[in-house]
This record gives structure tokens, C-alpha cells and sequence, in this order.
């Protein structure tokens, strides 16, 4: 039986998370300066995804102590098509003052070849950015805002086995978006009766070696409704909650534990351009992944290693939330699996 956080602090005086399981909302309250691990181990970013049939971007904000992280990419499904710069600082260590919440506090980072800001405004979240020579001498700039379609997300707080280490996480699924972007000559609009976004919110405290997988959805049903899913797993201890959670318009519903089956290729290496499968025992989640882009990165850094498949492709299949069941039918997604040393 999975449990549901109540209100309260995240973490006790020894530095260890005071409840671990999943709630709808940040109903613990996360402060940096409460942390007891070691300062180098400590976590923090917030990930945006926004997009639409044609094209998506991602913006990424790091603070990863020992090192910082500022990214774009730009995914072009017209012509299945990626690209992505990043730019890395080192000794962070919380200097880059990522908000301690979701609702509030704005995160601004800039240097010579970027301008990134992630800004609350009266309820909207609005999201500016310009980065130089993303590829090709190919500059970026986009300016877009977001506004939440429901008051439900996906948190979930996540202990190690190490004491003192705890993974706190938001995913807000269904942010409505609109705005645009440029990247080199080419200039899109994002409508915001077809765009919609997700941000991912972490904080924690990791251990060095680990694996994830996850997968997001957000996207308009045929029939106008909005549909999205956080699936993932493979971190930490998840006997008191797993992160997987499906939003129907202004509703979001727990879901079973999830497997992510890719396919291997004749030498058993994972082919990631294959037709994925992720399911779960119980039979609440039932979905095949036909991939279309693969974006690859595999960052090797004296002792920092961080190599990544995030794949976005389309998701048909069914998810059943207590005996209702809800068909999926060629929607957009992505995704992934990340394995750090870090």
C-alpha cells in the first residue's frame, strides 16, 4: 500500500527525510540548509519541456555542487531532427540559488553565451532564454509562458539506502503553453490550444552511481481532453511510493509500479530506436513507445560521468484507473533512461 505525505518538514534534525511516499502538491517543506550530507552530494534543477506536434524545447538548470549546468535543446518532429548545447561551471555549490519551491521565487542564470530565466508572475510561470552558437553559429532565443490546467502533480519523496541522502521531486504535467522561439532562421509560434509543457522539480541529496528511468506525456486527446503521465523508477527506495501518476484534465490518479522494456539488437545491446513496451504487474499500465528521435549525450568529466537516451516517440495503449479504462492512440512523448556517475 502505497502512502501519502502529510504536511510538515522533509527532513528531520539527523538530516534524513521525516515521511517518505507521494502527495498531489509540495507538501513538505524543503530547505537547503537543513541538509546534513555531504554539501558535494546535494542536487538541485528544474527541467522544462514544452512542445507541440511540430517541435519541442527543453531548458535545464543544474546545480549539481560540485558542478552547474545551463542546457537547450530543440526537437524538430517535422524532420525528426535534435539538437542541444549545454554549458557546464564548476564548484557551484548552491550559488546558482535555485527557489526551495515551485510556486514561487524566480532562477536566473546568465553569462557571455547565455540568458536563461525561469520567473513566477502573478500565478504564470514565464520562461526567457537566449544561448549563442547552440550549433552551427545557430543562436536561440525563446520566450514563452506557461500556465497550470490543474492544482494536481506527481511528488514524491524518495529515501536512499545511504542515511542522510533523499530524492524531493515535482512533475507538473498539463501546463498550458504558449509563446515562441527562434533557432537560426527558423521562427515558430506556439499556439496554446495545441502546446502543452512539463516541469520536472528536483531537489536531493544522491548517491554517486545511479540509474533512472522516465517517461512524460502531455498531450490533447482527439476529442479536446487533456491526457499526460509520469512513469518512471530505478533510484532509491520505493517501498513507500512509486512516481507514476496519470492526469486526465483537472484530475490526477496513483498508479502501480511500471516496467520499461526496451528491445536489444542482435549483440543484446538496448536498441532505442525500437518499439519500447512499459507495463506494469497489476495491468493498469499498458503501453507500446514507437520512437522516433533518440537524443543521445554521454558526458565524461574527470569523475563525472552522465550518459543519456532521452527518446521521443509516440505512445498507443491503454492506462485503467479503477476499472475505467483510457486509451492512448499515437500521442507525442519521450522517454528515457540516464545513468550517472555524479
Amino acid at each position: 500500500m502505497e502512502h501519502q505525505l502529510e504536511n510538515g518538514l522533509l527532513l528531520d534534525e539527523q538530516g534524513n527525510l521525516n515521511e517518505a511516499g507521494y502527495a498531489f502538491s509540495l507538501v513538505k517543506e524543503y530547505n537547503r540548509k537543513q541538509i546534513k550530507g555531504l554539501k558535494s552530494r546535494i542536487k538541485e534543477w528544474d527541467y522544462y519541456y514544452i512542445g507541440d506536434k511540430n517541435y519541442g524545447i527543453a531548458l535545464t538548470i543544474d546545480d549539481n555542487s560540485y558542478m552547474g549546468l545551463v542546457s537547450v535543446s530543440v526537437l524538430d518532429f517535422v524532420n525528426n531532427k535534435d539538437v542541444t548545447k549545454s554549458y557546464m561551471s564548476w564548484l557551484t555549490f548552491g550559488k546558482t540559488n535555485l527557489p526551495s519551491t515551485s510556486s514561487n521565487g524566480n532562477l536566473c542564470v546568465k553569462s557571455k553565451n547565455f540568458d536563461m530565466k525561469f520567473l513566477n508572475e502573478n500565478g504564470k510561470r514565464h520562461l526567457i532564454c537566449m544561448m549563442k552558437n547552440v550549433n552551427k553559429g545557430k543562436d536561440f532565443v525563446c520566450d514563452i509562458f506557461l500556465e497550470s490546467t490543474t492544482d494536481k502533480s506527481m511528488v514524491i519523496a524518495t529515501p536512499f539506502k545511504k542515511k542522510k541522502h533523499f530524492y524531493y521531486n515535482q512533475k507538473i504535467n498539463l501546463l498550458c503553453a504558449k509563446g515562441f522561439f527562434t533557432y537560426g532562421e527558423l521562427e515558430y509560434q506556439f499556439i496554446k490550444e495545441e502546446t502543452l509543457g512539463v516541469l520536472d522539480w528536483g531537489r536531493g541529496v544522491w548517491t554517486y552511481s545511479n540509474t533512472w528511468y522516465w517517461s512524460s506525456l502531455n498531450a490533447y486527446t482527439n476529442d479536446g481532453h487533456k491526457l499526460g503521465f509520469n512513469l518512471g523508477y530505478g533510484f532509491g527506495d520505493t517501498s513507500a511510493s512509486s512516481e507514476n501518476m496519470f492526469f486526465y484534465d483537472k484530475e490526477a490518479y496513483k498508479l502501480d509500479h511500471v516496467e520499461f522494456i526496451i528491445p536489444k539488437d542482435e549483440h543484446g545491446k538496448e536498441n532505442y530506436k525500437g518499439e519500447w513496451k512499459l507495463v506494469s504487474k497489476s495491468g493498469d499500465i499498458s503501453l507500446i513507445f514507437k520512437p522516433v528521435i533518440d537524443r543521445y549525450a554521454n558526458t565524461n568529466a574527470l569523475i563525472i560521468q552522465s550518459k543519456q537516451h532521452q527518446v521521443f516517440g509516440y505512445f498507443s495503449g491503454t492506462i485503467t484507473i479503477n476499472s475505467k479504462i483510457y486509451r492512448l492512440d499515437n500521442l507525442l512523448g519521450f522517454a528515457e533512461k540516464v545513468k550517472n556517475r555524479w
